[in-house]
């Protein structure tokens, strides 16, 4: 086989964004190894290096999902001896920066049919919860406006996007900083 009939190694990281990216134009259903290969440019064989079958890819995704979309926020090194108000504020321009919401709707409506799907994004919203509802916390809120402030930054963090679509507000660092001025005032 010459150089240019070749198929390019595809990592494994760049499968499960291949198949988040399916999940998202198509929903699960559509997550198929001969489509991702095909979509890469790569063999379906490159596949069962990374992955026993479409479960294991299905489950990994959903792992996949968990670390880089909420973990790498969590444990990002970066905020630890940072004000809340500040950590807060990096939160946010993190998931607007790297699109952290991409996949929220589309993750959701998986798990409204797939257990496993459930029970993932069950653990991710508690911990994403637990994590804000600190930061608020660090800043003296309490009962329920420490609870309503939490729970108003997470519904607009992973929803936002796609309830308003951008029109008159340019959705990046105008935004933040207003959402950002109203949720710690």
């Amino acid at each position: 086989m010459t150089k240019s009939n070749m198929k390019k190694r595809t990592s494994k990281a760049e499968w499960l964004e291949a198949a988040l990216s399916v999940l998202e134009g198509e929903g699960v259903t559509a997550v198929k190894v001969e489509r991702l290969a095909k979509g890469l440019n790569t063999s379906r064989s490159g596949f069962y290096w990374h992955f026993q079958d479409r479960a294991e890819l299905l489950k990994e995704m959903l792992a996949y999902w968990r670390t880089e979309y909420t973990e790498t926020v969590i444990k990002n090194g970066k905020q630890l001896d940072v004000a809340p108000e500040k950590r807060l504020y990096m939160v946010m321009e993190m998931i607007e920066k790297h699109a952290l919401d991409r996949y929220e709707v589309h993750m959701r409506a998986w798990a409204d049919h797939d257990p496993e799907a459930e029970a993932v994004l069950t653990d991710v919203y508690r911990q994403r919860f637990e994590y804000i509802r600190s930061i608020f916390s660090e800043m003296g809120f309490s009962g329920c406006d420490l609870e309503m402030r939490t729970r108003l930054w997470l519904c607009y963090a992973t929803h936002g996007k796609s309830m308003f679509k951008q029109d008159s507000c340019d959705e990046g660092e105008d935004l933040i900083k207003i959402r950002h001025a109203i949720l710690t005032s």
